[in-house]
């Protein structure tokens, strides 16, 4: 394939004429092929256990990550689209990478390439399921599929090509797509970099991202995400012992290693109120992302503070539905994701232990310097450690954030007009609190393109927790949706 247009997006403007999309047939042609042709292989997909390499480190012999993108391979290559290409890219020691590659229609040469984005690699489990569901059992109740992966992000390279077939069928135009579906997005997309420094030649002229791993506040519109969260997360152990000593012996004269840990946590966290307290980690919000979050919150009232189910009695950090909104998607956050060093309640004994380790992970925001925090972050933990301490470092990772530039007039009149026909809502944007690092990665590459960051993915879609589903009705609509946007950017004047 060449990856360069053929003809520049100059002339290709000059002689464009306007090209009507049947959206009726869009509407049909989509839902036809998700109850015929998607809906029985996504369910299939759903039952491998592909595991993103953070959370299975023998992947490549267990092979599950290889048998998912086998799968929709295999159903991408039975979509028989003219001159279409079905290739999985591997690098050596990488996980691999489906591409499929799609020529333009007639008369949109020049547009440049689309590059529709998802993910085919899987969160672990996380906890008990309820009665009836389970991570690998595809389950489908009403409008709902249930399993690992389905809307995290399975679904996304069934609706992107979809999404094309439709305009085919519709007459419509595109330009030249390629999809790109990757197996390591749940790690931080470790393996990306390289594989979009090797697809570069083949890529083009990337003109508009289309990703498809987000969502919004309700299923009522589409929602565009314009901004990302990043991510800074480390590994700390302190240790103050070589072995574990009686703790009725030793407590009192040997120090905590957990002590220690909370003394160093203090000085990332305040931990009354939450704030952190690294300067590196913090931004101005802009005012556009501020009025963003207004305009959400009017849209869909209620919908942040319902959308978590706490237990009885349990309050969120605040009342105000903005402020919580800011916090979740421009301002830094902590958890605490994992320890080790902890025997289980029931067979801990009178102990004091040698060491004790946390996995911390930053959200931060999205215009903050992720390795910059991360240095930070490593000077607080390991400078004057209480009590002379040894703190070790240990697996750290680091991915910036992402800012969507300023839409073009031609994509927000496309987002009027489906909005309209499709949904009878208008659209919104919003900002999110988790990280797509392939998002930052192109805008680095591609700074003149477009992004469509969307998806169907709500906040009750439980994504990393138990009883993850996707809400299929609204997957469908988030196609046709796609579909459009890919005719307007082949006939945008």
């Amino acid at each position: 394939m060449v990856g360069a247009p053929r003809e520049t997006l100059e002339a290709w403007q000059d002689r464009l004429v306007d090209t009507a999309l049947d959206t009726g047939t869009v509407r049909d042609d989509v839902r036809r092929r998700w109850d015929v042709d998607i809906l029985p292989s996504l369910t299939e997909f759903v039952a491998i256990p592909a595991l993103s390499p953070n959370f299975d480190a023998d992947w490549a012999r267990t092979g599950h990550l290889d048998r998912a993108v086998a799968h929709v391979r295999d159903w991408a290559l039975a979509r028989a689209i003219p001159e279409a290409t079905v290739e999985v890219v591997r690098l050596p020691g990488l996980t691999p990478v489906l591409l499929v590659d799609v020529p333009a229609t007639d008369g949109a040469a020049g547009a440049g390439t689309v590059l529709l984005y998802g993910h085919l690699d899987k969160q672990p489990p996380f906890g008990e399921w309820s009665d009836g569901l389970g991570p690998w059992t595809p389950v489908r109740r009403d409008h709902r599929l249930y399993g690992r992966g389905a809307v995290d992000d399975g679904y996304s390279g069934y609706a992107a090509i979809a999404a094309i077939e439709a305009v085919r069928a519709a007459g419509g135009r595109h330009a030249r797509c390629i999809v790109v579906l990757e197996t390591s997005e749940e790690s931080g997309s470790p393996d990306l970099p390289a594989y979009l420094e090797h697809l570069k030649p083949r890529l083009g002229e990337v003109t508009l991202v289309v990703c498809l791993d987000s969502g919004g506040f309700d299923y009522d519109r589409l929602w565009l995400t314009t901004s990302l969260r990043g991510l800074t997360s480390l590994e700390v152990t302190v240790r103050v012992l070589p072995a574990g000593l009686h703790s009725g012996m030793a407590s009192g004269v040997v120090p905590s290693s957990f002590r220690v840990m909370r003394m160093l946590l203090d000085r990332l966290e305040d931990a009354r109120t939450g704030q952190l307290l690294v300067p590196e980690m913090f931004v101005e919000v802009p005012a556009d992302r501020m009025a963003e979050a207004r305009n959400a919150v009017a849209t869909a009232p209620g919908v942040v503070r319902s959308a978590f189910p706490l237990l009885e009695g349990v309050g969120l950090v605040s009342d105000d539905e903005v402020e919580l909104t800011i916090n979740n998607t421009w301002r830094p956050t902590l958890s605490v994701i994992g320890a080790a060093g902890f025997p289980e309640p029931a067979v801990a004994g009178n102990v004091l232990r040698p060491y004790s380790t946390l996995m911390l992970s930053f959200r931060l925001p999205p215009t903050a310097d992720s390795r910059s925090v991360l240095e930070a972050v490593r000077k607080v933990l390991t400078t004057d450690v209480p009590y002379g301490a040894h703190v070790e470092i240990g697996h750290v990772d680091a991915a910036d954030g992402w800012n969507a530039p300023a839409l073009a007039p031609w994509l927000r009149s496309t987002l009027d007009d489906l909005s309209e026909s499709v949904f009878g809502n208008p659209w919104r944007t919003v900002g999110i609190g988790g990280s797509i690092p392939f998002m930052g990665l192109l805008a680095q590459s591609y700074p003149d393109a477009q992004f469509v960051v969307t998806g169907a993915a709500g906040r009750d879609s439980n994504a990393h927790v138990p009883d993850e589903w996707l809400n299929l009705d609204h997957a469908a609509r988030v196609t046709e949706s796609v579909a459009m946007i890919l005719h307007g950017h082949a006939t945008r004047g």
